[in-house]
């Protein structure tokens, strides 16, 4: 299976899914097809996803009616043309070696479904030590209960067929209940390569936080099942586009400026004449 259908989910991504599609465009292994699922942007995504129709041209661009992160890896899956797939977010980058290495490890694997663990090269310690751990848990987990990245996951038409995709009703972790079930059928296991994305939602809500709510949200899993009705809930485009640590700044400018003391004259009500 060489050939691959690339499911790439977005909302609200004109300024990263530029930079995906290069990565695409510029593979070692070129036999694949990229369906940019869209849901619904208020922004240029499409537009510009639809810029790089010359440098893939075997991109297409689906614009949905509504949201969701399982919706469009479902209608993603549905619209692909090779057994093969691969699910990405928009904010995922990729070596131009990516697709040549895991499908060679999946081969040789024999994997249908496989994870794949997160690189940190250009960040700093703090994220690498965190990372580590993080990949660490994904590769203990995935021989007894599969967790995994859905920023980045491949699967095959039959498994996600056979399993009914990615259940819409979860709220988070859906990604990890989709490769729970298909291990019951299909030997599921993490792939010894990377990938990389944008850390802006970790820079906003923290390493520490963001760590606290998955392990959370897996423990509760592994006890009590999956997580519907608003249990605790993943908000597709809940980024800001300044980061933390700039939002921490711009606090901190409005409390050093001084407070504004009313004038007497200004401040005074104005008096509304009744209506005859």
């Amino acid at each position: 299976m060489n050939a691959i259908s690339i499911v790439v989910i977005t909302l609200n991504e004109e300024k990263r899914i530029g930079r995906l599609l290069d990565d695409l465009s510029k593979q070692t292994h070129q036999d694949f097809e990229v369906l940019v699922v869209d849901s619904n942007s208020t922004d240029n995504t499409c537009d510009v996803a639809k810029g790089f129709a010359k440098a893939l041209p075997a991109l297409t661009v689906h614009r949905m009616d509504n949201k969701g992160t399982s919706l469009g890896r479902n209608t993603g899956a549905s619209l692909a043309k090779h057994e093969r797939l691969l699910f990405l977010d928009a904010d995922v980058r990729l070596s131009p070696t990516f697709l040549t290495d895991a499908l060679h490890k999946l081969d040789k694997n024999k994997l249908e479904v496989a994870g794949v663990y997160m690189g940190a090269d250009d960040l700093s310690l703090s994220y690498r030590l965190g990372y580590g751990i993080f990949n660490a848990g994904l590769f203990a987990t995935s021989f007894f209960f599969p967790t995994s990245v859905g920023a980045c996951l491949f699967s095959t038409k039959r498994v996600h067929n056979e399993i009914d995709g990615f259940d819409e009703s979860i709220t988070l972790c859906e990604d990890c209940d989709y490769v729970k079930r298909a291990a019951k059928t299909w030997r599921y296991r993490m792939l010894p390569v990377t990938f990389t994305f944008d850390p802006r939602r970790l820079e906003q809500e923290g390493f520490i936080k963001m760590g606290l709510t998955y392990l959370k949200a897996n423990v509760r899993r592994l006890f009590f099942g999956e997580m519907r009705n608003q249990e605790m809930e993943y908000k597709f485009d809940n980024y800001n586009e300044k980061t933390g640590a700039e939002q921490q700044q711009q606090q901190q400018q409005q409390q050093q400026q001084p407070t504004k003391t009313p004038d007497p004259e200004q401040a005074q009500p104005q008096t509304t004449q009744p209506n005859h």
